[in-house]
C-alpha cells in the first residue's frame, strides 16, 4: 500500500519541491496552505504529516496540537521542515508532538531519508 504524506506551508514553490520529491519516491502527496486546511484535509488516510512552523491562519505547533488531538492521527509522525533552528522552537515543537525537525533549505535526499526512517 502506498503511503499518504500531507505537506503543509503557506509557500507554494515549498510544497511544490516537497511535493515532487516525494512523488518521485513514491509516496502519495496531500498538500495544505496552512494549519487550518491541514486539518479540514485530515478526512482521509494521511500517514505522515511534514510542516512547516510559521504560517498565517495556524502555526505548525497549533497544527500538530491539532492533529494529536485526533484519534485516527494521534501516533502518525510529524516532522517540521520550517527555517527556524532555535532549540527554544525545536523544544516546542517536541512538546507538541513533533517527531522530526528539518532546517530549510534541505536536500530532497535527505526529505526522503527521514520519511523512510519515521514510517517504517
Amino acid at each position: 500500500m502506498t503511503k499518504t504524506i500531507m505537506t503543509v506551508d503557506d509557500s507554494a514553490s515549498v510544497r511544490q519541491m516537497v511535493s515532487l520529491t516525494l512523488k518521485k519516491a513514491g509516496y502519495n502527496v496531500v498538500e495544505a496552505r496552512d494549519g487550518k486546511d491541514a486539518l479540514a484535509k485530515m478526512t482521509g488516510p494521511v500517514h505522515m504529516v511534514i510542516t512547516d512552523l510559521n504560517m498565517p491562519n495556524m502555526d505548525g505547533i497549533s497544527l500538530i496540537k491539532g492533529i494529536r488531538a485526533l484519534p485516527s492521527y494521534k501516533f502518525i509522525p510529524i516532522v517540521m521542515l520550517t527555517t527556524e533552528s532555535q532549540a527554544s522552537k525545536k523544544q516546542e515543537g517536541k512538546a507538541a508532538g513533533a517527531t522530526g525537525w528539518i532546517v530549510k533549505p534541505f536536500k530532497p535526499e535527505q526529505l526522503v531519508d527521514v520519511v523512510k526512517k519515521v514510517l517504517r
